[in-house]
């Protein structure tokens, strides 16, 4: 299944677990549980901690990514390549014991969300959002024994794909319903599962002192912005929905001065990491509301904090263009889309 260099490399990712990980394998006759079941033997053979089983599951094919030590269970319908072989890499790492980057703060909160929490992600193999959605789900099944994910490819069960009436990915589904359509990271995640975490939020950010300059917005003028800021000696914040602003929406960038061609994910790693290098407060997940002046500037965030500051710099980017036509926001993700790339094929 897989080519020589990429079994090179998976045997050098896989020399991170610190314990065991079982494959449970659901299979039949068709080439693609043929392909599935030849790559769950390509990762048994980078791994003496790698086990695989088969057993017939609710869906065929797919694979089950288990940790035998806390019972958690990642789990891929389809065949998890292209953009999601990441997705598979990091859940076999995260379910064998290998640090979860996330703050240790939000990794507690996944530990101690009461229930359970059941989700099916459909997605398409070609879409480049997909893969933050499951990576950002498949943290989570690792932290805690009661939260799932299973990964849909929607090409391969088109039968659920109508029956939901999907019309774009990723789409998630939590216990059975429709839970959200799009990008989404673990700390929205949380924050609609946790009714408390965006008031807990709030009250951390009003504790902020005033800063110096405050950036609003996450893309590249406010990761330049603040780096520029940083750089000055001020103390520097940077507000935003989310880092990397509207580039992080599409696939490749080929018209970035100086670089003739690159992928997003690698481009807003590098800006994050930039304004990292600097000692810039980055509160990401936070939608500005409104901006006031009353002696200082005010910027009112949609969770109810306040963060005040000398300055601030706008810097609120694009978005997609809307058409403002009756039933374009009623019915997002649900036909109306922006992206053929990752939405075309369902539509």
């Amino acid at each position: 299944m897989l080519d020589a260099n990429v079994k090179n490399q998976l045997k050098t990712y896989l020399q991170n677990l610190k314990r065991p990980v079982e494959l449970v394998v659901s299979a039949d006759d068709s080439n693609k549980a043929k392909e599935l079941s030849s790559l769950a033997q390509d990762i048994v053979d980078s791994s003496d901690l790698v086990s695989v089983t088969y057993q017939q599951g609710k869906r065929t094919p797919s694979m089950s990514v288990i940790n035998p030590q806390n019972g958690t269970n990642i789990t891929f319908a389809g065949l998890p390549m292209g953009h999601e072989f990441t997705s598979l890499v990091l859940a076999l790492l995260h379910s064998g014991g290998h640090p979860i980057k996330l703050d240790e703060q939000v990794i507690e909160q996944i530990r101690q969300l009461p229930g359970e929490f059941h989700f099916e992600t459909y997605v398409s193999l070609s879409c480049q959002t997909c893969p933050e959605v499951i990576q950002a789900l498949n943290m989570m099944a690792a932290i805690n024994p009661n939260i799932t994910n299973v990964m849909i490819d929607g090409a391969l069960f088109q039968e659920e794909v109508t029956d939901r009436n999907i019309m774009s990915v990723p789409s998630v589904f939590l216990n059975g319903e429709a839970f959200s359509v799009g990008a989404i990271s673990v700390v929205e995640v949380l924050n609609k599962l946790d009714k408390n975490a965006a008031g807990r939020q709030a009250e951390q950010l009003n504790q902020k002192s005033t800063f110096d300059m405050l950036v609003v917005g996450g893309g590249s003028a406010g990761a330049a912005a603040a780096i520029y800021s940083a750089r000055k000696g001020l103390n520097t914040g940077i507000v935003a929905d989310k880092f990397g602003g509207q580039v992080a929406e599409t696939v490749g960038i080929e018209n970035f001065i100086s670089v003739s061609k690159t992928e997003v994910p690698k481009l807003v790693a590098n800006l994050e990491a930039h304004v990292k290098d600097y000692d810039v407060d980055i509160m990401a997940n936070q939608r500005a509301l409104s901006l006031a002046k009353n002696g200082l500037f005010d910027v009112t965030l949609e969770s109810g904090a306040t963060l005040s500051s000398k300055t601030v710099l706008l810097a609120t980017g694009a978005r997609w263009r809307e058409m403002n036509v009756p039933g374009e926001q009623e019915y997002r993700g649900k036909g109306v889309a922006y992206c053929p790339h990752c939405d075309g094929f369902v539509i």
